[in-house]
């Protein structure tokens, strides 16, 4: 079923459009291949912990949680402190509900915010474009969870020491990597004739190349950033993952990641987060 087949207009038929979208884009940006450094249908790049499946497991069981996200917002009807209470509650809950399908691994904490709140956005309003939705979940995301204190995770200690932003001030600021970067690219890819797939992964090398991406920090330190950034405009410079310049430049990107132990998993998240905006954008 469409979205044009369905009544969007029915608060629990677009709570289950939403978070289908949102799963949908998961399991796009997992099977999405060849992406340097990832997860994909190749393998498992530099995660040792990780496979294909366990991606699609861990996608299929943030159903429910996305899917009470929209409808919180729906709910609540307006951003503020207890539709931002309540989104914080749900995503710890689906963040449980992840590592236990994943045995402790973290397949996708990162885009449970993202997409946790890009959901709520559109349930908000789905209406709306791809930007104003952006916007809309960062007026959110600048809104404090008050159950929870400062974060420990690898995300923040990363901020501290090289001051990058990560996930958090993506989300806060409106997704720039996302609207300014990888939509757009996505859009040229299509516009220029390449496949679906080489589009995708265009828009992903665009987010690389823009975002100070904290897994990459964590991993490879400022030194593996410049190369995941520096080889992620190399390919698009040599034409995009549709030429054969550009495929080449891809395979030496790919081969200095696994070198670097270095992975995007962060511009990965943002992959998925433009997924679902293209198409929750165009509802």
């Amino acid at each position: 079923m469409n979205a044009q087949s369905l009544n969007l207009a029915a608060p629990t038929a677009l709570a289950d459009h939403l978070a289908d979208l949102a799963v949908e884009a998961l399991m796009d940006e997992a099977d999405l291949s060849p992406k340097p450094g990832l997860v994909d249908r190749r393998g498992s790049g530099v995660h040792t912990d990780m496979s294909l499946a366990l991606m699609h497991a861990s996608a299929l069981a943030l159903w429910p949680c996305l899917r009470q996200m929209a409808e919180a917002a729906q709910s609540h009807g307006k951003i503020g402190v207890p539709l931002r209470a309540a989104l914080g509650r749900i995503g710890r809950e689906g963040e449980a509900a992840m590592l236990a399908t994943t045995g402790g691994v973290n397949t996708h904490r990162g885009a449970i915010w993202a997409l946790g709140l890009l959901v709520a956005a559109s349930a908000l309003d789905h209406q709306a474009s791809a930007e104003t939705l952006a916007a809309r979940a960062g007026r959110i995301a600048l809104i404090d969870d008050p159950a929870v204190a400062a974060s420990t995770s690898h995300g923040s200690q990363v901020r501290q020491r090289y001051g990058a932003g990560g996930a958090r001030e993506q989300a806060q600021q409106g997704f720039p990597a996302v609207i300014g970067h990888g939509l757009p690219q996505l859009r040229r890819s299509r516009a220029c004739g390449a496949s679906e797939t080489h589009a995708r992964l265009d828009a992903l090398l665009a987010i690389m190349a823009a975002l100070s991406d904290t897994c990459v920090l964590w991993r490879a330190g400022p030194e593996g950033l410049q190369v995941v950034q520096q080889g992620a405009r190399k390919v698009l410079t040599a034409g995009g993952s549709a030429t054969l310049a550009g495929r080449r430049q891809l395979r030496l990107l790919d081969a200095q990641l696994l070198q670097l132990n270095a992975s995007p998993g962060g511009a990965a998240d943002l992959l998925a987060a433009c997924l679902f905006l293209d198409k929750a954008g165009s509802l």
